[in-house]
Formats: C-alpha cells, sequence, structure tokens
C-alpha cells in the first residue's frame, strides 16, 4: 500500500495538470459568463502545456549535447541518458498561440459587449434569436 500512495504522490504534477484540466473544462461547459468561459479556456491551455513539460522531464538524465573528442576516441551515446527537448519546445510555440487566442477572444469579447450590452451567453443567444 505504501509504494502504491508513494507511486501517486510521486506524480504529483500529473495530478495538478488533470486537476487543472478539470477546473478549465468546468469553466468552458458551466459558466455563463463569456470572460469567465475564455478564463477556463486559458487555465485549459496552460494545463495542457504543464502536462507536457511534466512529459518532457526525466530525472537523473542532462540536456541532449554531446561532445566530441579531440584524440579520435569514441563513446557511445545513450539516448536514455538525455532529456528530449521536442516537448518544451512545442510548448513555447503553445504559450504564444495561447496569449493569441486569449488577447484574441478577449477582444472580440469587448466586441460583443458594445453590441449587446451583456457577456452572458444566454442573453446573447436570445437577442441574436430575436433580430
Amino acid at each position: 500500500m505504501e509504494g502504491f500512495l508513494s507511486q501517486i504522490v510521486g506524480k504529483y504534477n500529473y495530478w495538478i495538470a488533470i486537476l487543472l484540466m478539470m477546473i478549465g473544462l468546468y469553466a468552458m461547459i458551466a459558466k455563463k459568463n463569456l470572460i469567465k468561459k475564455l478564463v477556463g479556456m486559458n487555465i485549459l491551455q496552460t494545463a495542457v502545456i504543464l502536462f507536457y513539460v511534466s512529459i518532457g522531464y526525466k530525472k537523473g538524465a542532462t540536456i541532449p549535447i554531446i561532445h566530441h573528442s579531440h584524440n579520435g576516441s569514441h563513446h557511445v551515446v545513450h539516448a536514455v541518458d538525455y532529456i528530449n527537448p521536442l516537448p518544451h519546445v512545442l510548448m513555447l510555440t503553445a504559450i504564444v498561440v495561447s496569449v493569441s487566442t486569449f488577447g484574441v477572444a478577449l477582444a472580440l469579447a469587448i466586441r460583443i459587449y458594445r453590441e449587446f450590452k451583456t457577456l452572458d451567453e444566454d442573453d446573447i443567444l436570445t437577442r441574436l434569436r430575436e433580430s
């Protein structure tokens, strides 16, 4: 039982990512205010980024820079000894996309508020059906 508990506690970053995903998904589905939906979307995107960065980490591994010796001797390179940089690089792009989509969505929310004088989803849909 203690080994199982240490396995669960040892993966706390994955549990945090899952919790944040559920919070973001709940906000996007259950909330009626558009700003709250956007914040939920941002939380969900951040959770996915945390998850992918967690996947790219290996305990005891090093950065993937291979040093060549100048004396002509060869050494074997073991991939298991290095951290995969690809998830981290992809998440840098995801951060840029996340910030951009959040900014565009906020701009759209401002435009919607100016048009309908509300950010409540039900009120906006009712007004759209009436017109």
